[in-house]
């Protein structure tokens, strides 16, 4: 199983923990590593999520979630192939950063892509025929999963 993480998981865990959806979304992203930490799953990113985390403006923030990228074997290089297949996908109304995270995880052969992101996971499932990766949010993803 290969799992793509967006950025709104990898902040998950230092987010404002009061609000129970986020302190169960960060659980399940922590459950999401130890599983990749154990070799049960494999974790691939993108360029766009390096440049997302380098514009978090907390520098404290940023270190930390920057440690939660994967080594830099695993993180997808933007081809223009990706950004020809991301202008298709802002078309069906990805914003352009959700949509090259789309494009990336296609190319890499992910199973699916999480995010927090309500709006992305909509998108993900109205268009869910159009996509070569399901987009999905983690605690949602780990439910229907039984890994939860």
């Amino acid at each position: 199983m290969t799992i793509y993480l967006n950025v709104s998981c990898l902040g998950r865990p230092f987010d404002d923990q009061r609000q129970a959806r986020v302190r169960l979304e960060a659980e399940a992203v922590t459950l999401i590593f130890q599983r990749i930490d154990e070799r049960q799953w494999s974790y691939v990113s993108s360029e766009i999520a390096e440049i997302e985390v380098a514009a978090i403006p907390d520098r404290q923030d940023r270190r930390a979630v920057k440690a939660l990228l994967p080594d830099a074997g695993d993180i997808i290089q933007l081809t223009s192939p990706m950004f020809e297949r991301a202008e298709q996908l802002q078309g069906l109304g990805f914003k352009a950063a959700d949509a090259l995270h789309v494009a990336a995880a296609e190319a890499a052969g992910a199973d699916v892509l999480l995010s927090c992101d309500d709006r992305f996971c909509r998108l993900g499932r109205r268009h869910r025929s159009k996509l070569d990766v399901r987009v999905v949010n983690p605690l949602e993803w780990l439910q229907e999963t039984g890994h939860a």
